[in-house]
């Protein structure tokens, strides 16, 4: 055992030497009396010395989770990769992703770079998350990260999750009303399915207005059609991307005799999509 004393700045400069995780450190600085080559050594035996090796590597595999917050108000998706299918489908790294995403929901933080420094309870401590992703790192062998994150606010927030968390919806409804739950989760079944381009026709940008007239008017002229007619027939193919790409014009899957709109109003007048977010593995 070590008789030297093992200072909180000796670990962490192993720490920024090698991307092994704190408690890696203290052990390697212990274990070999705070010989810092031979701590390397040790870790690199131990394969703790692992993040700062993969950084290099591929990592898209992984998970999305979805999370709204108790009281409906906010809610979190983010998408935790990894390198392969097989550590993405452990219980373990899911059981990470919620951890992640539960700190997420409850602080809200502005940026991945925020998220990391929110502390979460690991089995040993209480760390940072770009700590607890680092000792992962060590501990799985794979490199992992954040690569997205959202966030909603609104009146009534539905978070779900798709294809074995593959994707992940948030959508935030207008008002907290009887049945908004349920509705909401048939909302974020039709966003994932669909995956539409804006809320309605004034949410889509205008470049993407631009390159569908474009295209519209090619095909027509491609068809043969007069000259004078083409703004009129684009304008009209336009007016049919809006039904079919934004959210609330969308043919509702469960009944297609209503639009998505038409749907809310079921459930209570002038109830409508204010806000949404799909995050898609590895897209």
């Amino acid at each position: 055992m070590s008789t030297v004393q093992i200072s909180a700045a000796d670990v962490n400069r192993l720490r920024q030497q090698t991307g092994a995780g704190m408690m890696d450190c203290k052990k390697a600085l212990t274990e070999t009396n705070g010989d810092f080559e031979a701590a390397i050594d040790y870790l690199r035996k131990k394969g703790a010395k692992v993040a700062a090796s993969r950084q290099d590597r591929e990592s898209n595999e992984g998970v999305v989770i979805a999370r709204a917050s108790a009281d409906g108000k906010k809610g979190v998706v983010i998408e935790l990769n990894c390198e392969t299918d097989f550590v993405a489908k452990n219980a373990e790294f899911i059981a990470f992703a919620n951890a992640i995403a539960n700190a997420a929901v409850e602080k809200t933080p502005a940026s991945i770079d925020e998220l990391y420094k929110l502390e979460i309870d690991t089995e040993t401590s209480r760390i940072s998350i770009g700590e607890a992703i680092t000792d992962k790192t060590g501990k799985i062998g794979e490199k992992i990260g954040v690569s997205k994150y959202e966030i909603v606010e609104g009146e009534k927030v539905i978070g779900y999750i798709h294809g074995n968390f593959r994707l992940g919806v948030l959508v935030a409804l207008s008002a907290n009303a009887e049945g908004a739950e349920e509705a909401g989760k048939d909302v974020a079944m039709q966003i994932a399915a669909m995956n539409p381009v804006a809320i309605d026709k004034d949410g889509v940008d205008a470049t993407t207005i631009e390159r569908e007239l474009a295209i519209a008017k090619e095909q027509i002229r491609a068809e043969g059609k007069p000259e004078e007619m083409v703004e009129k027939i684009a304008a009209g193919k336009l007016n049919k991307f809006y039904k079919d790409s934004t959210l609330l014009n969308q043919e509702f899957v469960k009944d297609p005799s209503k639009n998505i709109s038409q749907f809310l109003a079921t459930v209570e007048k002038g109830l409508t999509v204010t806000a949404f977010k799909r995050v898609a593995l590895g897209a």
